[in-house]
């Protein structure tokens, strides 16, 4: 599927989400929810550092390659005076805060079923698009029940298909048959297991997750902790090869937040890779995703591209749970880091006892295709030697994209939260 363009953009689900968690959760007035955002794109906010890297990636290296009517308003939003704004520089886009209070006003109506949207459904006809009022008009949020697994007592929550969370979910499983508690955390060992169950769980994730409401999907199978004990097995001393099992047999923005009440709430949305799919709708100040691109074009895959069906999506909030009490929210953006963050994340707080913030600045892996694992330059030497001598085709790469940004609340036992930011990007963790 096509990264950019009309072709990848799918109906955007984000306003209609804002809405409908307020009607069922908020206390405020909706529109003051957006004072601030719309403050912000009126009067403009500095462009901070990691912000700036992926802006001049986007601005300087993907846009220019790319054509297409459609694309025509990107570089005046995301390139005003014909550059990439600078660190530090103010950014302003007065347009989307003309847009953000149409939404604020209308509970997310404008964009579904009036300006926004008639904004929408002209400029795609006009540029060779397949949006039209009637899909916007359409769309609705869909409440799901989150699927989960119980790792060594703790229940890990994710969102079920068409998210990938199920492969963070399967890996747990894989290895909650070994002993990793017992293994020094920086060791060969303890990344082998943790990197063969991540490989095993991720192409089963991308062999079976598709729309449930289209595609029968097997999750309670492969969730089992018999078809877990079937994949463990193929564990050994050397990396392989990962195949999908048979368990029928026998972008990204992630945000927590927790008050004193104990309301958390984990939530994530992205305009999928980069700025999604380049293309801006004029006079609108909104840059639409590429979630399209996440849809396959093999006519045998269940993620097969079709009318009304929604693709595969890397977006993955996490949340954590003991014997029916919350313990917190966590979430690692990054298109397919993010279920193996959550591994590691859960590995660095059930297995090791990291408190949130020990355990994002813990170096992390990434596993690719294949026997390819990317690793960070703070990994311990000797365990990149040795992972070599297992068959690991093991890089040390300093670009810290690949690794992903998280954010972790964690409820203590006395009513008392302890949070931990991202230590690669921009951002902090804020108690007030």
């Amino acid at each position: 599927m096509p990264g950019h363009g009309w072709l990848s953009v799918t109906v955007p689900g984000a306003t209609a989400a804002w809405h409908d968690l307020h009607q069922r959760f908020g206390r405020l007035p909706f529109a003051t929810l957006f004072e601030a955002a719309i403050s912000y794109a009126e009067r403009g906010f500095p462009i901070a550092p990691r912000l700036f890297w992926h802006w001049r990636w986007q601005t300087e290296v993907v846009h220019p390659e790319l054509q297409g009517d459609e694309l025509s308003g990107f570089a005046p939003l995301f390139m005003p005076n014909g550059r990439t704004p600078q660190i530090g520089e103010i950014w302003r886009n007065p347009d989307l805060a003309r847009s953000l209070s149409l939404i604020a006003q209308s509970g997310s109506e404008a964009f579904y079923r009036g300006e926004i949207a008639q904004a929408i459904a002209a400029f795609s006809a006009r540029t060779g698009g397949f949006l039209t009022l009637e899909d916007l008009a359409q769309h609705s949020s869909t409440w799901i029940d989150p699927i989960s697994t119980n790792y060594r007592g703790y229940d890990v929550w994710e969102m079920p298909p068409n998210g990938q969370g199920l492969a963070t979910l399967i890996a747990l499983n894989i290895l909650e048959g070994f002993e990793l508690g017992q293994l020094p955390r920086e060791s060969v060992e303890s990344y082998h297991l943790q990197m063969e169950a991540m490989k095993l769980a991720f192409v089963d994730a991308q062999r079976y997750i598709a729309d449930p409401e289209r595609v029968a999907v097997p999750t309670r199978e492969l969730l089992s902790k018999e078809y877990a004990a079937r994949r463990r097995a193929l564990i050994g001393e050397q990396a392989l090869l990962p195949e999908p099992g048979d368990p029928l047999k026998g972008g990204t923005v992630y945000l927590c937040a927790a008050d004193a009440d104990g309301m958390m709430v984990s939530l994530i949305q992205s305009n999928s890779s980069g700025f999604g799919s380049h293309v801006v709708v004029p006079g609108t100040g909104i840059g639409l995703q590429n979630r399209g691109s996440g849809f396959s074009l093999d006519p045998a895959h269940p993620n097969r591209l079709e009318p009304g069906k929604r693709s595969f999506h890397t977006i993955i909030p996490g949340f954590l749970s003991r014997d029916g009490q919350p313990i917190g929210p966590f979430g690692v953006m990054g298109g397919h880091m993010q279920p193996q963050g959550h591994v590691q994340m859960v590995v660095n707080t059930v297995d090791y006892g990291l408190d949130p913030q020990a355990s994002l600045d813990a170096p992390r892996w990434y596993w690719g295709e294949k026997r390819s694992i990317q690793v960070e330059p703070t990994f311990n030497e000797a365990a990149v030697e040795a992972l070599k001598q297992r068959g690991h085709e093991v890089v040390v790469d300093d670009e810290i994209d690949y690794v992903g940004c998280g954010q972790i609340i964690w409820r203590l036992p006395f009513d008392v939260y302890v949070a931990g930011s991202e230590p690669r990007t921009d951002g902090c963790a804020i108690g007030y």
